[in-house]
């Protein structure tokens, strides 16, 4: 069974940096394309950034310039760099991993942006 353990949020003044991660466990990372989605209340899940397998990423345009995602195969970890942090960044940040007809999310993590 496939688990995504998300990790690194917290509390950021406008303007700083967080760096999330998520551990991927219980088959082989390297095959699956991995996002990172957020999610505030009243609001749907949006897509924030994207990697595929082969290491090909996408943005959503709100974030572009400022996050980074990356992969870590070695590692099974899938990162996102967020820089230049807005209050509108606050949300739960959820990791995602997907290959055909599979598709696992995380618990998310919280990350609020707030002076």
């Amino acid at each position: 069974q496939v688990q995504l353990v998300e990790s690194g949020g917290g509390l950021v003044q406008p303007g700083g940096s967080l760096r999330l991660s998520c551990v991927h466990s219980g088959s082989i990372f390297s095959i699956y394309d991995m996002g990172w989605y957020r999610q505030t209340p009243g609001k749907q899940r949006e897509l924030v950034a994207g990697i595929t397998r082969g290491g090909s990423t996408r943005y959503a345009g709100s974030v572009e310039g400022r996050f980074t995602i990356s992969r870590d195969n070695a590692k099974n970890t899938v990162y996102l760099e967020m820089n230049s942090l807005k209050s509108e960044d606050t949300a739960v940040y959820y990791c995602r991993a997907t290959r055909s007809a599979m598709d696992y999310w995380g618990k998310g993590t919280l990350v609020t942006v707030s002076s």
